[in-house]
């Protein structure tokens, strides 16, 4: 992902139905792998994924992101259970794959918003510690918060990320990722006690909390549709953090640093705002062959 810098767009409605048809395709013929304990999808399964999407992944060759997220978000919003080690179709996703519509994506999002199976701040994987006990703050409020800010944007309107964070740190919807300043010890970079969190204090709260915003609209409001992104090479993108000790040398900080600005689309502001008419909005429908 090295190279001249350079930046992309992607409307991505159209190609999120197209997508969800195809990932649960793979699942219809068991192609699609999960770890059972975790119910994370397995490498070889996001390449496979990554095969079938319309437009590819975000980055290729690069971090997986949309590849990752379809198998999260199926799981999430009910269309596919963990039978062993592979993903099955269950009688909503048969439902969904043989009359595919938008209304789906706004149903996976909703669902998704309240999963309490997956924390997606694992996928910061250079933040160690987060499986500490009374470290995090839930997963389903955190994601709340943000589709707040998301429904705070004005529709059809591009957004910097950075406005995104003010968004995000007013009273109305302030984003908690971390429970307080002694977790914030408990989170670190490289080593447990130099590259501890807390010897930064809020600003290495602001950064995680930032990271975490980033990786909810990347990897899944966009992959799911509900927002088009403009978006560069993570690697150099942000400096924010490489004042953090064992921070320095990381390329980057998170897969999704890359991230520039997004805007709600059409779907995006029916799922947000006014779900009902979602299935009115004309938008094309991929067939199936």
């Amino acid at each position: 992902m090295g190279g001249e810098r350079t930046e992309q767009t992607r409307y991505t409605a159209p190609d999120a139905l197209s997508n969800l048809v195809a990932v649960l395709e793979l699942v219809a013929d068991g192609d699609v792998r999960c770890a059972a304990g975790s119910r994370r999808p397995l490498a070889s399964t996001v390449k496979l994924v990554e095969d079938v999407l319309v437009a590819g992944d975000y980055y290729e060759p690069g971090e997986p992101i949309a590849a990752y997220g379809w198998p999260v978000l199926v799981q999430a919003g009910g269309l596919a259970r963990l039978a062993g080690a592979r993903l099955e179709l269950t009688a909503r996703g048969t439902d969904v794959l043989a009359r595919p519509g938008y209304a789906a994506l706004g149903t996976l999002w909703t669902r998704w918003l309240r999963s309490v199976s997956f924390d997606e701040l694992a996928r910061i994987d250079a933040i160690k510690g987060q499986r500490k006990p009374a470290t995090l703050t839930s997963a389903p409020k955190r994601r709340a918060t943000v589709a707040t800010a998301l429904a705070v944007i004005e529709p059809g309107v591009w957004a910097e990320t950075d406005m995104i964070w003010r968004v995000l740190q007013t009273e109305e919807a302030p984003l908690a990722v971390v429970r307080g300043q002694l977790a914030l010890w408990r989170l670190y970079i490289g080593d447990s006690y130099h590259g501890s969190l807390g010897h930064a204090g809020a600003k290495a709260r602001e950064i995680v909390e930032g990271r975490y915003a980033l990786c909810v609209l990347f990897e899944y409001a966009a992959t799911a549709g509900l927002v088009d992104i403009m978006y560069t090479d993570p690697l150099g993108a942000r400096d924010d953090y490489r004042f953090l000790w064992g921070a320095g040398e990381l390329p980057y900080l998170s897969r999704y640093d890359g991230l520039l600005a997004i805007r709600v689309n059409e779907l995006g502001a029916a799922v947000l705002h006014d779900p009902d008419v979602v299935d009115d909005l004309g938008l094309p429908v991929p067939r199936r062959g």
